[in-house]
């Protein structure tokens, strides 16, 4: 996905509302997940979001979103955003952010979705990671919820 920021997405300093660029993730991670399942996927959670640049006015952003780990009925999506300078094509990494995306049929019930195969090596660390990711995120939810039964 390619966007060009424009005055209305920036603040008073010139640059991109950080509102704005959560948007785009969002949209891009659906897209990757929807396309993926074949049929609709919701967030779930976002997992991770670290801006790591400012995107000036002006600037194109390139939002690229892959399908890194599938559960049985939800998906980690991975989003990187760069932005670019349209005139020198110089590339700088904004943005990295992991959401977490579940398939549902035309009820709402969440639905198994095609089983990701890492093979290259990127692929196979993305899936180490998101797994790593998975089991942070059950055991923050495990704790969470004894404390809470503990209060």
């Amino acid at each position: 996905m390619t966007e060009l920021v424009l005055p209305s997405h920036t603040n008073a300093l010139g640059t991109i509302f950080g509102g704005q660029l959560m948007a785009w993730i969002d949209i891009a991670a659906a897209t990757a997940a929807m396309r993926h399942a074949r049929m609709t996927a919701v967030t779930a959670s976002i997992d991770a979001l670290a801006f790591v640049a400012p995107v000036k006015l002006g600037e194109v952003v390139n939002i690229l979103a892959s399908v890194n780990f599938t559960g049985r009925t939800s998906m980690e999506i991975g989003v990187r955003l760069e932005s670019e300078n349209p005139y020198t094509a110089t590339r700088t990494h904004v943005a990295t952010s992991y959401l977490t995306f579940v398939a549902l049929d035309k009820s709402g019930k969440p639905q198994p979705v095609p089983q990701v195969v890492p093979v290259t090596d990127v692929e196979k660390r993305r899936w180490e990671h998101a797994q790593l990711r998975r089991q942070s995120r059950l055991t923050l939810k495990a704790e969470l919820q004894k404390k809470r039964k503990g209060s």
